[in-house]
């Protein structure tokens, strides 16, 4: 991850200038090749002899020079909150795996309240790859954001954050307290998820400590609440009593420890439960998955028993029906696909499969024991003769405990390249619960989620009879 940092229009001078070398790898040269339409960025050059093929490698015509200049303005001059106007560009060659480029943007003219203009070259070698100028929008706020590795970016076959964000524009941001936000990352998080519309953030935990680190980020507090406290535990008393009595309807944690939040979202009299246990559950964008991906619980509950898994299932359930998925398909996995009396896992799939037939789980269709791979694999189950309507394609995954779903959570992430989002459920109201490694877009990822969440609860309170339970 890469933090960026962008320069406002004032802070840029006529004549500002900056000049980066770059190496054209074979990933760039694919992805713009997929953006541009080449259908084919290995082809040979004319009259190359095979020899050449090999040494040349793939090849992308002057969209290639054109993205540098795109990055450089967007991540470096003015860099991030930058937005391109319009360019007059001339192209005079092609740039193919290799090739060590030098770019140059100067900025050549400056038109108040923010348009900036810059001449741009691409050279490779004596060969003008690029001429022309750009004009941008200059970002008016001073702001650092994170960024991906350019050389990690995955292709995925269905954005999921992409329309979780999609479907929160529509909705007012919702009342969230955040609990104890005394670092950067914490605090940052939850005013970017304010920036974007997602949360109304108040922020419950010592007054001097966030205030000293929102200045020493850059971090503006105008019109943000602050609910002082001593410390980290007493943070967490308040915001779950202000989510009780209804002053919030949301939580994100901050700085403090899951455990401490936990510690006093748990007791009955004084918490957050509902009549069902709490879970976790991952919503998660997996790049060689062809739909949105629950895994739940793999932060929370440690060795559920068949009553907890109940639970478990049931609100994974309602979740996916808020996030959209009608009927959602839900793999109860194990490590084999056959009820096995040595393996608890497999009983256990069995019975919830049998309590969903008999109605004590509803909305969605549920099937196990299966296996990772029967799961999440149409040929995988066809090659095991498995015939059923989840196998292949399932939308939850439900795992045995939380050693195994933190697993393959992490695994997905790690490994498979996914984004996931995390919330708690089974509370009054949703609980983001955040990490410090935790990137931007998981953020902004979670609080979208909880967002649909708590709307969508307020929506059954408010139809729900004078006096009725929550369930």
């Amino acid at each position: 991850m890469t933090a960026l940092t962008n320069l406002t229009f004032d802070q840029i001078d006529l004549g500002a200038s900056l000049v980066i070398q770059h190496t054209v790898t074979r990933h760039e040269v694919e992805l713009m090749a997929l953006v541009s339409g080449d259908a084919n960025p290995f082809a040979p050059r004319d009259g190359a002899t095979a020899a050449e093929v090999a040494a040349d490698g793939p090849v992308c015509e002057g969209v290639s020079a054109e993205a540098l200049i795109h990055g450089m303005l967007k991540r470096q001059l003015p860099g991030p909150g930058t937005v391109i106007l319009s360019h007059q560009l001339a192209y005079g060659g092609t740039a193919r795996m290799g090739d060590e480029l030098m770019a140059t943007i100067t900025v050549v003219d400056k038109q108040a309240p923010d348009q900036l203009t810059f001449d741009c070259q691409v050279r490779h070698a004596d060969t003008l790859l690029l001429n022309g100028t750009v004009t941008v929008r200059a970002p008016s706020r001073h702001q650092t954001v994170d960024e991906r590795d350019p050389g990690n970016v995955v292709l995925r076959r269905n954005d999921v954050f992409g329309r979780l964000f999609r479907e929160c524009e529509s909705l007012p941001p919702v009342a969230c307290a955040v609990v104890h936000p005394c670092d950067a990352s914490a605090l940052g998080g939850a005013l970017e998820a304010a920036r974007h519309g997602l949360i109304s953030p108040v922020l419950v935990g010592p007054q001097g400590k966030i205030q000293a680190v929102a200045e020493a980020q850059g971090l503006d507090l105008s019109g943000v609440r602050i609910v002082h406290t001593e410390h980290s535990h007493a943070a967490a008393e308040v915001a779950v009593a202000m989510a009780r009595n209804g002053e919030v309807q949301a939580l994100m944690k901050g700085s403090l420890h899951t455990d401490e939040l936990m510690a006093a979202v748990v007791p009955s009299a004084t918490g957050l439960r509902t009549g069902r246990r709490i879970s976790h559950v991952f919503v998660m964008d997996v790049p060689a998955y062809p739909r949105m991906l629950l895994v739940t619980d793999a932060a929370i509950n440690i060795a559920p028993n068949i009553v907890d898994k109940v639970d478990i299932v049931q609100n994974a359930i309602d979740l996916a029906h808020v996030l959209g998925v009608a009927q959602p398909k839900v793999a109860i996995l194990a490590a084999v696909e056959t009820v096995n009396p040595e393996m608890p896992a497999t009983i256990d799939a069995a019975m919830l499969c049998k309590m969903a037939d008999r109605g004590q789980i509803c909305g969605g269709l549920v099937d196990g024991p299966l296996a990772f791979d029967n799961a999440v694999s149409l040929e995988a189950a066809h090659t095991k003769q498995i015939r059923s309507e989840v196998a292949g394609q399932a939308d939850i995954l439900v795992v045995p405990n939380i050693e195994a779903g933190n697993m393959v959570a992490k695994q997905l992430q790690y490994l498979a390249g996914a984004d996931s989002a995390g919330i708690v459920l089974g509370t009054r109201v949703p609980m983001v619960l955040t990490s410090r490694a935790d990137s931007v877009r998981t953020r902004l990822a979670s609080a979208a989620v909880l967002k649909l969440l708590a709307h969508a609860q307020a929506a059954k309170h408010a139809k729900a009879p004078q006096g009725g339970g929550q369930a």
